[in-house]
This record gives C-alpha cells, structure tokens and sequence, in this order.
C-alpha cells in the first residue's frame, strides 16, 4: 500500500511556500524600528520626501527644516518616517545621523521612481522625490504623505510631453499626498487636467475649493472637491482604500495667510527666473532647484522663508490627518471585522499560531507543462496556510482550538474569513496596509509541482507583542502547535512562556528553509513535538551543527534508517518526532511505551527508553489526486486530535493517515467533509498492515 509517488515531495506537507525574491527584496529596503513598530500597532505615520534636504534648500537651512517638520508630525502625535536611498538602500524612517548625512552630502542624487534601480544598483546617495517616495512609502505600509508641492505639466508641456512622475505615480500608487497644491512654476491648468485622466481624487483643504499654486493660496483653478477638517479628509482616504481604486489622494492646503503676503513678489521673481532658466538651456530636473534658489536671491530670502512655512503647515495638516485615519481606520476595522469583536474563550485547549493565506491552484492537463504558452488544465483556489490548515482540520475533528493569525483588511481576507465561520479566528489581525498572504501552485496532471509563487509578507506582522495578548490562553492550552511562518521572535517568545509552565508545544516546519527558526536558539528544547519531512529533519540537524547526509536516500529502508539516525539527537528534549516520508508512510519516534511510541501529552522531562514506528502510506492514484497543498496539515490536525482525545498510538496515526487522503481527493487543502467518523479507523472500510517496530539505542 502507497501513496502516489509522483507527488511524494509534497503529498504529507502542506502549505510549502515559494516566495518571489522580487517580492521579497528586503536587502534594499530599510524600515526604521520606530516606523515599524508603530505600523504594527496601527498607529499613525507620515512619510517625508528627502529631495527637500538634498536639493530644495542650502546647509543648513535644510537639515533645521527637516528635523522642524519631524518634530511638527510628532507633535500631531503621529510617528514621522523621512525616506531617502543611503549606499543603494532605500530607507523608510531616518535616524538623526541619516538625516545629517544627506544635508551635507554633496554627491547627493536627486532619485525619481524611474532612477531606483540604478542608484540601489550603483550603492549610491540621494534624495527621494514625490514619485519615489510614494512608492517606497506605500510599500512599507504608510497612508499619508507630506511634501512642499508636487511636480506637474512644466510650461510648454503640450509640446515638449515635460510631464513630472509624480503625477503618473498619483494614478497607480494609493496613497494620499498632502502638498501646497503645483509649484507655481508649472502649467496648473493642463497639470489638474493630467491628474483628472489618471484618475488622481484632488481636494483643497480648507472652507474654499480654490486650487493653491504653492506660495500663492490661489492659482486661479479650482479642484473638484473640498474638505473642511482632517476627519473629512481622513474620511475621504478611508473610502479610497476601502474601494481599492489603486490612486492616489492629492491634498492640496494653502499657504498660511501671513506667509501668502509675499505671492506677488515672488511671482515677480519666478517668471524672471522662468526666463533666465529658458535663456540658459536649462530643462528638466534641473529647473526647480535652479528655479527656487533663483528666486531666493531675488527676493532676499523671502521665498524660502515661505517656502519652510508651507512645509511647516503641511506637516501641521498631515500629521492631524493621519490621526484622523488611524482612528477612522481603527474603528471600521472594530465594526466591520465580526471575528475581532468577539472575545476568545477563556480556556482554549488548543492554540494554534501560524499562517493563513488564499491558494490558487492550476492543474495542467499534461505530464509536462510549457512555460511561456498558454497550458490546457483547470485553475481553483482555495483557502489554505498551514496554520489555518491545521486549525480547520482540528475544528472539523471537534476540538475548538484558538487560530492567531494576520492577515490584510482586503477581499480576500474577507472571503476566507467568512469560510472559516466555523473557526475561532479572533486572533486574526487584520491590517490595512497588507495584502493577505497568497500562494500559487502550478502542478502538472501527476501532480508534481512545476511552479509555486507565495507572497508571505504579512505573516511578519504575528509578532512577538501581538502574540502576547493572548498569554492568559496560551498558559491555559493542553497544546499549543506553531507554524514556520511566523517570524523567529514570536516563536522563541511562545516557547519561552510554554516551556515555564509545562506546556506542550507542536512545531510544524512548513518547509525546509523555516525548519530551522526553533533551532537557532535553545527554544528548541521547549517543543514537545515536531512532524518535519526528511529535508526539514535534515535543516533542524544542521542548524545544531549535527552531521547529515549530503543527498537523501531514495529506497524505504534508507530512509528510515537516515531517519532514525537524524530523530536521535532531536529526542534528548522533544518528546516526539512525526517524521513523513512521502510515498514511504510515516516514522513516529518517542518514548517507548508498551511495544510502540508514547503520543500523549508529557507531564515532565525524564530519562526514556526510544523507539521509532512506522506506518505505510494509504494509496492515491493520479486520477484522485486534486490537490497537494494540503495533506501534511491534515496528517498533523487529525493527529493532534487523537492525541487530546487520549487514544493510542496506532488509531492516531491511522487518523492522521485517512485525513490526508481526504485532503489529497479534495479541491480544498482541508476536505469539507473531513469529520470525527470520517478518520475514524474503526468505522473506516480500510485493511491497516502491522506497524513496524525499530529500536533506538
């Protein structure tokens, strides 16, 4: 009796991610720890564009005014995050030293969406603009973003096509974008008319809806919607978000009136400066700084006295508009999320900590798929994450387990929450700035996997200080299982507080590059079970610097025996090993108890005899086979199952072994029909061979 061979590398593993590199790229991508941690709670940030520092104003003009306006968003109550590229990586959050740095830095880029991949490339300097800092901002998670003024149609744009990328990254980037309207050296007209076709919602902030031209509170345009207050305009971005119509906001706030005085005469200075710039051939980026630093001279310093009070003003409005959002976001979630609302029960006898992502699932007609064409197959998705999985199948087995999980506040998170009704998903965090994790496998008609693509990010955010909410039931759990999903210092944290108490711990690899996250530390020692293939064996031996075979063997009796070997070392603290060996079945090693291994839940560590017990695999042909994402979650749910209902050994994993099959013939990872009878082995019609006992000395 076997299982289907082809798809043995993934038949009894469910929920093997492979991320996109692209996706990932955090080598470029710099958080400060304060922009963070503050994205984590959902607290209000602003992002701050750098090229002010680097190329808008003289030292030390601009690094006053850059640290001004940091202290000004802090005192709005919101957390400031200045982005800007150092040594090819992009930053989000500037440290004081950072922010020095590019003041004085004479190298200095000016860095345009376009020019990222150079300057990361090259490990160069350089100030971010309004399209770069949009990008790079909306990346990390952040709604609302302060400038002086945007870019926009230069004059004489209807000819030379001299269109800013601030505008066409407005119409793709949804973020909302809080300026003093178009620098008044640009054509407001035909640039209000450019945002209209990308879609871009434009609002004066204030009782008038006349559109401000930057030192001047009028530009003789007007925009097409007004807001009165931060909440009207934080109630404006909430809406674009929630309709995910993937554009930007523009803000645009008036100079203040005592700073507006001075229009004229720095009018006057920007069309002499506009035909200065035109008699030197000067075009392109290089217009507004030589533009602005013109009509510095010629009006004394006035303009850039008000040009550091517009600044000032913006980050005054935009750190009050991004407290308004946060709170408006805060409670939407509370009224629309029925899953946080209710309260998780008091004592959970299970906890289950890990991932939950939706599943696409494409199924090619033929043995062999070609890339670059169009294949003939069938494509379903599904609901999966191994943590999910788990919690699913222990749901369907009728225990109640507690899932604490992240995901994003999107449609998707919203149509898998609503098929795991029948879970406990309090613990499900829902974040507006991500995207609910995904996870794409491509299988040919053998099942075997061609392609798997996996955007995770999200389970980053099941962190250490979320996860502690929830102590008072994770201290009163009989079980507490883990996926390798979530980040490293939640799991040292749980097994930190579990190990104090006595409680028992299951960890669930998910795939041979997490396998390791428990190992890298003594929290290890705190687990009580395990169930890792052979590679994911193979990563925990090598992460405790302990020998492993340099290719992994193909017959039955080399793999058990590889098997044995590799458990050993783990045994000395983990209680038990479910070891799956694909097409081979399973190996279960522990404590010696009455001719076979001890499952239930240990009280205490003591001295033991070992052993190892294995199982074979139940046969699944092709034909049956609709889904390989979903079998090792479905082994371990109904195995944890059997264990808290204290039965033997031998009927636990006979459980394990039905639910997987049920899970490999089903469309979804976790067969709706999975029940307590249907994993029953003594209502299921099924021969079970004798399980073969091996010693471990």
């Amino acid at each position: 009796m076997r299982m289907l061979k082809r798809a043995s590398a993934f038949i009894l593993r469910g929920g093997i991610t492979f991320q996109s590199t692209f996706c990932k790229s955090d080598s470029l991508f710099r958080v400060h720890p304060s922009v963070s941690k503050a994205l984590a709670e959902n607290k209000p940030v602003v992002a701050l564009e750098s090229t002010i520092i680097t190329h808008g104003m003289p030292y030390p003009h601009n690094l006053s005014t850059a640290k001004q306006v940091e202290a000004i968003v802090r005192a709005e109550g919101a957390t400031p995050a200045t982005v800007g590229v150092i040594e090819g990586k992009v930053h989000v959050g500037l440290s004081s030293q950072e922010l020095e740095r590019l003041a004085v830095c004479k190298s200095s880029l000016k860095v345009s969406h376009r020019d990222l991949p150079y300057v990361t490339g090259k490990g160069l300097t350089g100030g971010t603009t309004v399209s770069a800092t949009m990008m790079a901002a909306h990346r990390a998670g952040i709604h609302v973003f302060v400038t002086g003024g945007i870019g926009g149609v230069h004059r004489g744009g209807e000819n030379s096509l001299d269109i800013s990328a601030d505008l066409t990254e407005l119409g793709r980037t949804p973020i909302a974008v809080v300026s003093a309207g178009v620098k008044s050296i640009l054509d407001i007209g035909r640039t209000l008319e450019f945002l209209e076709t990308q879609g871009v919602c434009v609002a004066t902030y204030g009782p008038s809806r006349s559109f401000p031209a930057f030192f001047s509170p009028q530009s003789g345009f007007t925009s097409p919607c007004q807001v009165g207050n931060p909440e009207e305009a934080a109630a404006l971005i909430a809406c674009a978000l929630s309709l995910d119509v993937q554009s930007g906001v523009l803000l645009a706030v008036p100079i203040p009136e005592e700073q507006a005085a001075a229009g004229q005469l720095i009018e006057a200075a920007i069309q002499a400066a506009l035909s200065e710039a035109s008699a030197k051939g000067i075009t392109g980026r290089d217009v507004t700084p030589f533009i602005l630093q013109m009509v510095n001279e010629l009006t004394e310093g006035k303009s850039l006295l008000a040009n550091i009070a517009l600044i000032h003003n913006n980050a005054k409005v935009g750190g009050q508009i991004a407290c308004a959002l946060s709170k408006q976001m805060t409670a939407r979630r509370s009224r629309g999320n029925t899953h946080q609302r209710r309260k998780p029960p008091p004592d959970p006898e299970i906890v289950v900590i890990g991932g939950i992502n939706v599943d696409f699932i494409a199924k090619g007609k033929t043995k062999e798929l070609l890339f670059g064409r169009t294949n003939a197959g069938s494509v379903c998705q599904s609901f999966g994450g191994v943590g999910r999985n788990i919690a699913d199948s222990l749901s369907r087995l009728g225990r109640s387990p507690l899932f604490i999980s992240a995901t994003g506040a999107d449609s998707h998170s919203q149509a898998v929450l609503k098929y795991c009704k029948h879970m406990d998903t309090s613990g499900v965090l829902r974040i507006a700035e991500q995207n609910t994790a995904t996870y794409c496998a491509v299988i040919n008609e053998s099942g075997e996997l061609s392609l798997g693509l996996g955007d995770m990010e999200v389970h980053q955010q099941i962190t250490e200080q979320y996860v502690s909410q929830f102590e008072k039931q994770l201290l009163s759990a009989t079980l507490v299982c883990l996926d390798g999903n979530i980040p490293v210092p939640t799991i040292d944290y749980v097994c930190s507080i579990t190990g104090r108490h006595n409680i028992n711990v299951w960890y669930e690899p998910t795939d041979s590059d997490k396998a390791s996250k428990p190992f890298l530390s003594d929290a290890w020692k705190s687990l009580s079970y395990s169930s890792p293939n052979m590679a994911e064996l193979c990563t925990m031996n090598k992460t405790l610097g302990f020998p492993t075979p340099d290719v992994l063997p193909n017959s039955l009796e080399e793999m058990l025996s590889v098997a044995v070997a590799l458990s050993r070392p783990l045994l000395e603290h983990v209680h038990c090993l479910v070891v799956t060996l694909g097409a081979g079945g399973v190996l279960v090693c522990g404590e010696r108890d009455a001719g076979s291994v001890n499952l239930q839940p240990r009280k205490q560590k003591r001295k033991r005899q070992l052993c190892a017990v294995h199982y074979p695999a139940l046969t699944v042909t092709a034909e049956e086979t609709m889904n390989v994402s979903g079998a090792g979650d479905s082994l371990a749910g109904a195995l944890m199952a059997g264990i808290l209902q204290q039965r033997d050994t031998d009927s636990c994993v006979r459980m394990g072994l039905l639910a997987a099959r049920l899970s490999l013939a089903s469309s979804h990872p976790i067969s709706p029909t999975l029940t307590s009878d249907s994993v029953d082995p003594n209502k299921a019609p099924q021969y079970w061979p004798k399980p073969r006992f091996i010693g471990i000395n």
